[in-house]
């Protein structure tokens, strides 16, 4: 066959088509009646405001789906998801902390899953275990995560971005948070309170992180831990420190008088640094925030 050059063209034009159709089939943009338009391609949901973020629910209905105890790596847990929405959506765990199950953080599965996340909530493999332990528990629970999302049987089949995943971690297990936050794995964190033996790990930190500290922490004193924690974050990624005013060591686990802290602070930086939808950008950067009476102490490198 003769050369001929528009054939050529499009023959390539037409394959390059195919493979942007494949690509988006297998990570398609969320494509709400609720989304605004323009910003992040994964952006989605109402413009927000004070209220919305303070709301007890985000715009989705949520369902739950339980996994097992006798799964392999973590405790078992939960599995929180919105419904009436489409496209992928980040993905978050969420673990307990020392002596503490799964019941003393499940505020936050529902919590995030409304506003549009996949996020499991999970027992560790005993109330003992260290913040090392807990690290390699919460990668365990991330590659779960991850598998639920190609198997026939499971209810968030399709629904993650397996290349947008968070973490949360309250005392030893935000301690894990931290930890896992150095190994690049994941797009963002929030350690809750968090408790570790060293610096070592949230210095070498890759993932945008908020830390919530609790002002009268006896278990895990903010002097000694997420303050430290937070001064040691290199300035080269997006951070945040949030202490709650007279808040006790489970002041970040919800279902408190603090959840409209929580609330706007974490929703927010899961919004931003999972869903790259700078129009949370708003309610971490720029307002006073100690004028807030619960808010005791805030430190940030803004501006993200």
């Amino acid at each position: 066959m003769p050369f001929n050059k528009k054939s050529v063209l499009a023959l390539c034009g037409a394959g390059a088509l195919l493979f942007s159709m494949s690509a988006l089939a297998n990570n398609p943009a969320p494509t709400d009646p609720g989304d605004s338009g323009g910003g992040s391609a994964y952006q989605r949901g109402p413009d927000p405001s004070v209220s919305f973020l303070e709301a007890d629910r985000g715009q989705y209905s949520v369902r739950s789906s339980r996994v097992s105890s006798l799964v392999s790596g973590f405790g078992g847990g939960t599995i929180y998801y919105p419904t009436g929405t489409t496209g992928t959506m980040g993905a978050v765990v969420v673990i307990p902390g020392f002596v503490s199950a799964e019941s003393s953080i499940d505020w936050w599965g529902p919590k995030l899953a409304s506003y549009g996340f996949v996020v499991m909530t999970i027992d560790t493999n005993t109330g003992f275990d260290q913040p090392p332990s807990r690290a390699r528990q919460i990668n365990n629970a991330l590659d779960y995560l991850v598998s639920q999302n190609s198997r026939s049987s499971s209810p968030v089949r399709g629904m993650i971005d397996t290349n947008r995943l968070g973490v949360i971690g309250w005392s030893m297990g935000g301690g894990g948070t931290l930890r896992v936050a150095s190994e690049g794995r994941i797009k963002a964190a929030i350690p809750l309170a968090p408790w570790d033996t060293t610096s070592y790990y949230a210095s070498r930190s890759q993932a945008p992180t908020l830390i919530f500290a609790c002002e009268s922490d006896v278990i895990a004193p903010v002097l000694q831990h997420a303050s430290p924690f937070y001064n040691s974050l290199p300035s080269s990624i997006d951070k945040a420190f949030v202490e709650i005013n007279g808040g006790s060591h489970y002041c970040g686990n919800g279902g408190s008088i603090y959840n409209d802290v929580l609330s706007r602070f974490g929703v927010s930086w899961m919004k931003l640094h999972l869903d790259e939808d700078s129009r949370y950008k708003q309610f971490l950067c720029g307002p006073n925030h100690t004028s807030d009476s619960q808010i005791s102490d805030y430190r940030g490198n803004c501006p993200y």
